[in-house]
């Protein structure tokens, strides 16, 4: 389908006046959208593009969902601006609710922080980490993504993310991940599990000379571990089951906490509020952000354990943000936590994320270039290698990509669609799937058999 008038206008002026900096021009194929709805987005000619990742797990609960965007246009017409020095019920009302909540789920109590954006979120947890215990050393994972600010990019295992910054004193110690498919031990399928990363991480903490901790003191060099329970950017892997709980028991005995990321997998992702919930550990803290609104409007936040957050440890002021709890993103969320209380995800997003990896793993049996194909509740990941199965296939992953994009794909019957996918991965060769949490089972068979047809065209075109 041949481009839009209007959109040939607009290209030319974003390439003079646009910055390049953003992740728009990581794709050959440049779209521009002018609507969207329930699961798909559509250009100016109207074609549907179904989109497998829904703005980066942003909008869980399906574009332009009618309960949330007229609490939105409610508070506009209420209380659509108040700075944040000053309270609003919703604020009071939705750290409630999130507080309760992981009261309820971990049995204990805390306190929420608001911010806006995952990375800024991410900053603050830092600072309590850090005010806590006076340490300003942190854990990470290698693959781990928690932001582009410069804290967060310090814990953040991209070189390339730091590379034109100049000189991170304080970068992380980054570890690991179980990443069961291209196992750190280099054991094969057949070999892993046994846990051989966290045993290896584990003798770090057993002489002094490791450089990590005093063991007549058990007094560790360093303050917080930064999780991802799933990794996102890293290609949405999802560890073994006994992992995370030896990882807590061996901070607990060093007094190192765990952060557990949830800006990405929680807000029922994974089919739980929070994706730590599947691997029976108490996080000291949890960072959340991106789902919490639908992407309505900016918000994040921190709920950390009482002890690290009451006002005598961590007074009026200790971190701030100028739209930190604004009234429109705090009314958003306070509706995403009304609508998750009324709805049955922790049974329909298990239900349909195992429907749809056994329909993924039906095109795995058909094309030996699909390595991998995992995940946990409605979050899924595709690992695309060369036919061997093993060796990661970036040029094929951007292909399909691309192809998707043009928006001339024909199955389903009628007019010719588009597929949005998001990429991820150490190689960035694996399609990361978050489809919107009411996504129905025809839209499951429709997005495996646009796959299919993307894949084979770019297959063809090798």
């Amino acid at each position: 389908m041949s481009q839009h008038p209007q959109d040939k206008i607009l290209l030319e002026k974003e390439a003079k006046y646009c910055s390049w900096g953003d992740t728009v021009h990581y794709a050959k194929e440049i779209k521009i959208f002018n609507r969207c709805e329930g699961s798909f987005v559509f250009d100016r000619n109207n074609t549907s593009y179904l989109d497998l990742q829904m703005w980066h797990s942003v909008a869980n609960f399906g574009y332009k969902n009618e309960r949330l965007n007229n609490i939105v246009k409610g508070q506009i017409d209420v209380l659509p601006q108040l700075s944040c020095q000053y309270l609003h019920e919703e604020k009071i009302l939705l750290s409630e609710k999130i507080a309760l909540n992981v009261e309820k789920t971990f049995g204990v109590k805390g306190r929420v922080h608001f911010n806006i954006g995952g990375a800024a979120a991410i900053e603050d947890a830092i600072k309590i980490v850090r005010n806590h215990t006076k340490k300003q050393s942190m854990f990470a994972f290698t693959g781990g993504y928690h932001g582009r600010t410069l804290g967060a990019t310090s814990i953040t295992s991209s070189y390339r993310y730091r590379e034109n910054y100049g000189h991170f004193s304080d970068r992380a110690y980054f570890v690991p991940y179980p990443y069961r498919f291209r196992c750190p031990s280099g054991k094969s399928d057949a070999e892993c599990c046994d846990l051989t990363c966290f045993k290896d991480f584990s003798k770090l903490f057993e002489s002094e000379y490791y450089s990590i901790v005093n063991p007549k003191t058990k007094n560790c060099e360093y303050g917080g571990f930064f999780v991802e329970p799933v990794q996102a950017t890293g290609g949405y892997i999802v560890p073994p089951k006994g992992y995370f709980k030896e990882l807590k028991k061996l901070l607990e005995r060093h007094q190192v906490l765990f952060v557990s990321d949830e800006v990405h997998m929680g807000f029922y992702r994974t089919g739980k509020m929070w994706a730590i919930e599947h691997f029976d550990v108490v996080p000291d803290i949890i960072v959340f952000g991106k789902a919490c609104t639908n992407g309505l409007n900016p918000l994040s936040g921190v709920w950390a354990k009482e002890e690290l957050i009451n006002p005598d440890v961590f007074p009026a002021g200790s971190t701030h943000s100028t739209y930190s709890s604004n009234t429109i993103g705090t009314a958003a969320a306070l509706g995403v936590m009304d609508l998750i209380e009324d709805s049955d995800f922790a049974t329909s997003v298990p239900e349909k994320g195992r429907y749809f990896v056994e329909r993924l793993k039906t095109l795995q049996k058909k094309y030996p270039q699909i390595g991998e194909v995992d995940g946990l509740g409605l979050a899924m990941r595709i690992e695309i290698c060369q036919k061997d199965g093993r060796t990661p296939d970036r040029e094929l992953t951007d292909r399909v990509v691309n192809i998707g994009l043009e928006g001339q794909l024909t199955a389903g019957g009628g007019k010719p669609k588009g597929l949005l996918l998001g990429v991820g991965g150490y190689y960035k060769n694996v399609f990361t799937l978050a489809p919107s949490l009411y996504i129905t089972r025809q839209e499951i068979d429709l997005a495996v058999d646009l796959i299919d047809e993307a894949l084979r065209q770019g297959l063809s075109l090798k």
